[in-house]
C-alpha cells in the first residue's frame, strides 16, 4: 500500500506489548521533565515511561489512506525534516496514523488496552511512541491531525538532542469551539501568505475557529464604496483562504458589523439614509434600507464563507436612541430597541440556515431584555481586562437557555507591545469561568484600535487563549510561560521565555508610574507639552527600570539567536525586539528631555561665569551636536521607524502604513527642529550674544536645583 514517508521503512506488525491507559494526571520521569519536553496544550492524560532515539530513516504511513490523514502525514513529514536525527542509527522508525475504528486501529487499542472513550470522537486522539515505531489513532481527521501536531512538538528541536520520548498520550479538548478574533478594519491588513501563517500556528496550537473581523474592509462587489484599494478580501482571497484554514481544521467565521462600528461606512454620503446620526457609528433601525444593506452584506458571505455561524457583531451601539431612533428609544427603551432590531436581522437573515453570533453588549447593558433574544443565536460576552468575576456576564444568556462563547483579549491596543499580564489574567479567568458555565467556545481577541497593531507582537499572549481553551479548568500561567519559548520558537536557552518577563516587568515598571495612558500615546506625547511634563514627573523616577527591563530583552533576544540562529518564528522575535525598543525610546525620551531642560538652565546660570566656559560648551554640546540629546532622540525615532516598517510589511499589505509612519517622521522633525534652534542659539552665544531664555526655544521650566 502507498505511504507518505520520509523513509522507505516498511509496515510491520503490530508489537505487543501492552501498554495501560492512566488517569487524568500528567506523569513524566525527570528525564523528561516539564521544562525540557512541555507540551502546548498540556494533554488530559500523559504517561512518558523513557526514550528512544530518533532515527535518520523515519517512515510517516496512513493505512487508511483518508485525505485528511494524508495531510497531516505530509505535515508531520514537514516537522521530522527539521528535526535533529541521528544519521548513526541503522534502524528506522515508523509513525503510523489510524482511524479508532479500522480494523487496524481496533486491534492496537485492544492489545494495549486503550479506552478510546465518547468524549474523545469528535477530536480527540491516542498517541503511544515506543522504541522503534509510533501510532496515532483518532476517531476523525479533526483527531489525527491534533494527535499529529501533539507528536511534532514531541519532536527534538534543533539543537536538541535525536530523542523521542516514549509512553502514552490520551487527549481531547474541553470547549467545542477555540477560535482566534483577529481586527482587520483598524489600520494593518495582512497578506493572504501571512494569513496561511496564522492559520499553520493556530491548528499547531488547535485551534478551530478563525474569525476574521470587518466593519469595511471586506470587499462586497454590490457594495464597492467602503472597502479601501488595497486593504479588502476579495472573493478569491477569502477562496483561497477558506480552502487552506480547512486543510487545518479551521473554520473560518467572517464577523461582519451590522449595527455599530460602522462609521468606516457611514462616513460616505451614498448611506446617510441608514446612518442613525449623519456620517455616525450606528445603522438606524427601522429604515427603508438598512435591512436590505445588511441582508446584501451576509448573502454575500455566505456565499463566500461556507461556515456554519455568521457574526453580525452588534456592539458599543452607543449611537443608538441619538439621532433618528430617538423617539423610539424614549418609548420602549434602550435594550428593547436593540433586542428588536437583532430579532429582525435574524429573521431577515434566516434563509442563509447559519446561526447567528453577537457580541454580549445586551446582557450588561439592559438582562431583562435579553429572553426577548431568538434561541438559535450564540452571545459572545466579551471583557479585556477583569481578572473575576465573569459569570455577571454569562448568566443573563445562560437563564435564557443561549449558547455562549466567551471572548477574552490579547490587551495588544493602543500598546507598544502587548500586556502580557493583563491578558494572562484575564484569558484565564474568562475561559475557566466560560468552562464552568456551559460556554461551548472562547474567542481570543485582537483589536487595533490605533492602527498600530503589529500581529507578530501578539503570539505570546494570543497563544494561551489556544491553550486555556483546549485544557479543562484554570490553566497554569506559569507552565505555559515556562514552556512557551521551547514550543513556539524552538529555544532550548530559556532566554526568550526571560525576555518576555523581561518585557512584562518593563510594562509593570510603566504602570507603577500610574499614568493612567496606554503606552502608544505615552511613545507619541511630546515631553515638553503640558500634558508630557505630568506624564514627567510621574514617569521619571520610574525610567531607569524601565529602561533596563527593556534593555535585558533585547540583549536576551540577540543572545538567544546567535546561539541558535535556527530558531523558529523569526519574524516574531523581531517583532519582539521592536516592542522592547519602544518601551526603551519611551523612557529614552522623558530622561533626554529632561537632561534637555536641567543641562540648558545650568547654561543659562553660568553663561557670563568665564571661569567655567568649558563646560557651559560642553553642556550645550551635549544638548544639540553631533552627539547631542537632541539628535540621540531623533535618531532613535527614525531607527525605530525603519524596524517597525519592516515587521509591517513582513506579515501586512502596505495599505495604512503611512498613517504610522508619518508619526515617525514628525517626532524626527520635531527633534531635528529643536536641535537646530539650539545649534542656531549655541552660535549667536559662541559669536558673543546671550542664550535665549528657555521658553523661547520651546522648553518648560527646568526642575528646582538644576543650575546649582
Amino acid at each position: 500500500m502507498p505511504n507518505s514517508a520520509i523513509g522507505n521503512t516498511s509496515i510491520k506488525s503490530l508489537p505487543r506489548t501492552a501498554i495501560s491507559c492512566v488517569a487524568a494526571l500528567l506523569f513524566v520521569l525527570p528525564a523528561l521533565s516539564a521544562g525540557q519536553n512541555p507540551l502546548l496544550p498540556a494533554p488530559r492524560e500523559a504517561h512518558f515511561t523513557g526514550e528512544t532515539v530518533l532515527p535518520e530513516t523515519v517512515a510517516v504511513s496512513v493505512p487508511g489512506h483518508d485525505a485528511e490523514d494524508e495531510f497531516a502525514a505530509r505535515d508531520l513529514e514537514e516537522a521530522i525534516k527539521q528535526a535533529p536525527r541521528a544519521k548513526a542509527e541503522a534502524a528506522g522508525f515508523r509513525i503510523v496514523l489510524l482511524r479508532a475504528g479500522s480494523a487496524e486501529g481496533k486491534a492496537l487499542l485492544a492489545k494495549r488496552r486503550l479506552a478510546f472513550d465518547a468524549p474523545m470522537e469528535a477530536e480527540g486522539y491516542m498517541l503511544a511512541i515506543e522504541p522503534h515505531e509510533a501510532f496515532i489513532i483518532a476517531a476523525t481527521g479533526a483527531g489525527v491531525f491534533y494527535g499529529v501536531q501533539t507528536m511534532k512538538q514531541l519532536l527534538p528541536p534543533a539543537g536538541a538532542k535525536p530523542v523521542l520520548p516514549t509512553g502514552t498520550v490520551r487527549d481531547w479538548p474541553a470547549m467545542k469551539y477555540r477560535g482566534i478574533h483577529d481586527d482587520l478594519s483598524r489600520g494593518p491588513f495582512p497578506t493572504l501568505e501571512f494569513m496561511k501563517h496564522q492559520m499553520r500556528v493556530f491548528a499547531s496550537f488547535k485551534i478551530n475557529i478563525y474569525s476574521p473581523y470587518f466593519e469595511h474592509t471586506l470587499f462586497y462587489p454590490n457594495q464597492p464604496m467602503a472597502a479601501p484599494p488595497g486593504s479588502a478580501l476579495t472573493p478569491g482571497d477569502v477562496q483561497e483562504l477558506v480552502r487552506y484554514a480547512g486543510q487545518y481544521h479551521i473554520t473560518v467565521v467572517p464577523e461582519q458589523e451590522a449595527f455599530g462600528h460602522l462609521h468606516q461606512v457611514l462616513k460616505y454620503d451614498l448611506y446617510q439614509d441608514v446612518a442613525e446620526t449623519p456620517h455616525g457609528q450606528v445603522l438606524a433601525p427601522g429604515q427603508s434600507g438598512t435591512l436590505p444593506l445588511i441582508k446584501d452584506w451576509f448573502t454575500e458571505i455566505a456565499q463566500e464563507f461556507p461556515s456554519p455561524f455568521l457574526h453580525i457583531g452588534a456592539d458599543e451601539t452607543f449611537d443608538l436612541g441619538a439621532g433618528r431612533t430617538r423617539l423610539q428609544v424614549k418609548v420602549k427603551g434602550y435594550g428593547p430597541v436593540y433586542v428588536d432590531f437583532l430579532k429582525q436581522i435574524h429573521d431577515e437573515l434566516a434563509p442563509l440556515h447559519r446561526r447567528l453570533l453577537f457580541w454580549g453588549d445586551i446582557g450588561g447593558a439592559d438582562p431583562a431584555a435579553v429572553a426577548g433574544l431568538p434561541k438559535d443565536m450564540i452571545a459572545v460576552p466579551w471583557n479585556y481586562w477583569d481578572m473575576t468575576g465573569f459569570d455577571k456576564m454569562i448568566e443573563p444568556f445562560a437563564k435564557a437557555g443561549m449558547e455562549t462563547w466567551v471572548a477574552p483579549g490579547d490587551a495588544n491596543w493602543k500598546q507598544v507591545y502587548p500586556v502580557a499580564k493583563t491578558a494572562f489574567g484575564n484569558i484565564q479567568g474568562f475561559i475557566r469561568d466560560g468552562q464552568r458555565m456551559g460556554s461551548t467556545g472562547a474567542l481570543t481577541t485582537v483589536w487595533n484600535d490605533d492602527g498600530e497593531g503589529l500581529f507578530n507582537e501578539d503570539w505570546y499572549s494570543l497563544l494561551f487563549g489556544a491553550v486555556a481553551a483546549w485544557q479543562p479548568g484554570e490553566s497554569s500561567i506559569l507552565a505555559y510561560q515556562d514552556a512557551y519559548g521551547r514550543i513556539f520558537h524552538g529555544d532550548l536557552s530559556g532566554k526568550v521565555n526571560d525576555a518576555e518577563k523581561e518585557l512584562m516587568a518593563a510594562h509593570e515598571a510603566l504602570g507603577k508610574a500610574g499614568i493612567g495612558m496606554e503606552s502608544d500615546g505615552i511613545f507619541w506625547l511630546d515631553p515638553w507639552s503640558r500634558q508630557g511634563q505630568a506624564v514627567s514627573a510621574k514617569l521619571l523616577p520610574l525610567a531607569p527600570e524601565l529602561r533596563l527591563h527593556a534593555e535585558r530583552a533585547i540583549v536576551l533576544l540577540a543572545e538567544a539567536r546567535r546561539a541558535n540562529p535556527a530558531l523558529k518564528e523569526a519574524d516574531a522575535l523581531t517583532a519582539m525586539d521592536l516592542g522592547a525598543r519602544r518601551l526603551d525610546l519611551i523612557g529614552m525620551k522623558f530622561e533626554l528631555a529632561q537632561e534637555i531642560i536641567d543641562g540648558y538652565a545650568e547654561a543659562l546660570a553660568r553663561q557670563h561665569d568665564k571661569a567655567h566656559s568649558t563646560e557651559t560648551q560642553n553642556t550645550l554640546d551635549e544638548i544639540s551636536s553631533m552627539f547631542g540629546r537632541c539628535q540621540d532622540l531623533r535618531d532613535a525615532y527614525s531607527a525605530v521607524k525603519g524596524e517597525y516598517s519592516q515587521v509591517w510589511l513582513g506579515e501586512n499589505r502596505p495599505y495604512w502604513l503611512n498613517n504610522v509612519t508619518v508619526r515617525y517622521d514628525l517626532q524626527i522633525e520635531l527633534w531635528q527642529r529643536r536641535g537646530d534652534r539650539f545649534d542656531e542659539a549655541i552660535q549667536d552665544f559662541y559669536s558673543g550674544r546671550d542664550l535665549p531664555s528657555a521658553a523661547a526655544l520651546g522648553m518648560p521650566p527646568a526642575s528646582p536645583g538644576a543650575s546649582k
